[in-house]
């Protein structure tokens, strides 16, 4: 399934929709503020999906100040809570999937016991919220050995990993194979978006340096994989992605 990152106004979302169908990735539950007025929030959602003709959904989880694996139990808490906030959205509005961060920040997370830390909060949390899958993504992080350590400690079915692309070429030294190669048996989605590896531009694919053939190959042979989502500033953008996507995949799931 391809979706598309809710990047755009609704105007052009909608035309986006028209003439490359796919489904929606709503970013509105992912900050805090707007979680604050959760229910107004859902009331208007829910009206403007039927105006967008009711695709597909999955939901971007918040990530702002917000770390799962702090050593301290408030801060932990308040990850949680948001969290089950916009997990309580995606039920609401019966998303296929919500997407969380890690939250990871170098230099301010120190590896050692990170990947306990966060495979104890998300069995904790998965314990509790378990009727809609959730994919952990990729930010900051160095490279994808620290991810594959902390995914293969969780217990729940509904666990899996959204490998973020433009992140990977921007923020890691490892290779997008690597990437690829380590985080393979988690990995459900993937975030699809193009940079120059010296910042998080969001561009189009084929605008950046990511070869965008050889990580075509490395997406046919991923075992899981169930949904795409394709993250752009410009309707411009979201066009050129798309074609190039169905140029390189055959995304048939």
């Amino acid at each position: 399934m391809i979706y598309y990152s809710q990047l755009l106004p609704d105007e052009e979302l909608s035309l986006l929709l028209s003439q490359y169908p796919a489904g929606l990735e709503l970013i509105d539950f992912s900050v805090g503020m707007n979680l604050d007025h959760l229910s107004p929030l859902l009331k208007s959602w829910q009206k403007r999906l039927d105006a967008l003709g009711s695709p597909a959904l999955t939901l971007h989880g918040p990530f702002l100040d917000l770390n799962p694996a702090s050593f301290d139990s408030l801060a932990a808490k308040a990850a949680r809570e948001r969290f089950s906030q916009t997990y309580e959205a995606a039920q609401v509005l019966h998303a296929d999937k919500v997407i969380f961060h890690t939250c990871r920040i170098p230099l301010v997370c120190y590896i050692e016991g990170w990947a306990e830390r966060m495979a104890d909060f998300w069995n904790t949390f998965l314990d509790k919220h378990n009727e809609i899958p959730i994919a952990i993504e990729n930010v900051f992080d160095e490279s994808p050995e620290l991810m594959a350590d902390f995914a293969s400690r969780i217990e729940s079915g509904n666990f899996s990993l959204c490998l973020d692309l433009g992140h990977a070429n921007c923020f890691s030294k490892s290779s997008l194979l690597k990437w690829f190669d380590v985080l393979a048996p988690w990995i459900t989605h993937l975030h699809l978006h193009d940079n120059r590896a010296d910042y998080d531009a969001h561009l189009a694919l084929g605008d950046g340096s990511i070869n965008w053939k050889e990580v075509g190959k490395q997406i046919k042979t991923l075992p899981k994989l169930d949904g795409v989502t394709i993250e752009n500033n410009s309707l411009r953008d979201f066009i050129k992605s798309r074609e190039i996507y169905d140029n390189i995949a055959d995304f048939s799931h």
